[in-house]
């Protein structure tokens, strides 16, 4: 039995939940995985999981051996890096997250680019809805769109991400089009749980204004707030990188341009610098340099 291969399914397995999701993120059969879990609970002596019709959970020794399985799949792959230092070739996998918005709208395109032109490397790309804790899910990289990374992790700023407001033709039709940002309050405005959700903030002239808002809609993601915008119920603060086609489109109308919105950075965020794998190293230097290529990156 391949153990180190082993300890990693025992590892997936524990992370994802179950052994179907485990064999689609190794790309093995669920037979194959269940093959390593009795390989591995036959080489320990014990019981790692308890199985059950519905879910899967670690028993008193699993807890233990994930613990200690993780430490030795981390020295292992310290090993290999530190043993290709010589080689600049990315290679190996990498975990990367991001928004569920981003990945669709960007990420997922970059990650296929790197891949093509790194035939050696692998990524395993998780889009949630939430913040990632990067130690315990196992994750290279997180690219986040924010005004601050909380304290304890590294972030190496990328880019910029600007946001407009937005409504599609139809609702302005019905509704009428707000040509200051104090009229906003009579309008229905679709908020982001984290992002203004009921305080829009805005630069005219050099000064700030403050509007409150309220709407139908609010939401953890920003497409979902693009879809509800499209189909006409109110007005969104969107991402440029979200709206910019239907806005080229006609889809979407800008509204108050000349109101500005605060930006944000995006930043590729990592626990640690100790021991960065190569793979790691290089994606970084790859999205940097995409984003700073206007033909894919609309701001």
């Amino acid at each position: 039995m391949d153990r180190l291969t082993a300890m990693s399914v025992f590892v997936t397995v524990a992370e994802r939940g179950s052994l179907t999701a485990a064999a689609e993120a190794l790309d093995m059969s669920r037979a194959m995985v269940s093959r390593y879990l009795a390989e591995l609970e036959r080489w320990t002596g014990t019981r790692l999981l308890h199985r059950t019709t519905r879910r899967i959970g670690l028993t008193g020794a699993g807890e233990l051996a994930l613990e200690r399985f993780r430490g030795m799949l981390d020295i292992g792959q310290q090993l290999r890096d530190e043993l290709a230092v010589d080689d600049p070739e990315p290679h190996g996998q990498i975990r990367v997250t991001c928004s569920m918005s981003f990945g669709q709208s960007f990420l997922a395109r970059a990650v296929a680019d790197f891949v093509g032109c790194h035939r050696q490397a692998r990524v395993d790309l998780l889009l949630v809805d939430r913040t990632v804790n990067l130690v315990e899910e196992r994750i290279d990289l997180a690219v986040r769109i924010s005004h601050d990374i909380e304290p304890g992790l590294i972030a190496r700023r990328l880019a910029v991400c600007r946001s407009v407001i937005c409504a599609a033709p139809a609702y302005l039709r019905e509704r009428g089009t707000p040509l200051r940002a104090e009229a906003l309050i009579g309008h229905n405005c679709l908020s982001h749980h984290y992002v203004g959700k009921s305080l829009w903030q805005f630069q005219r002239d050099g000064e700030a204004v403050s509007v409150a808002v309220s709407g139908s809609v609010s939401a953890n993601e920003a497409s979902v707030l693009m879809e509800a915008t499209l189909a006409g119920v109110g007005i969104a603060m969107l991402p440029v990188y979200l709206a910019a086609g239907p806005i080229e489109r006609g889809e979407l109308v800008v509204l108050l341009p000349d109101h500005l919105l605060q930006e944000m950075g995006v930043f590729g965020v990592y626990a640690s610098r100790r021991q960065q794998p190569v793979i790691v190293r290089a994606f970084l230097d790859f999205l940097l340099q995409r984003f700073g290529d206007a033909g894919h990156w609309p701001i």
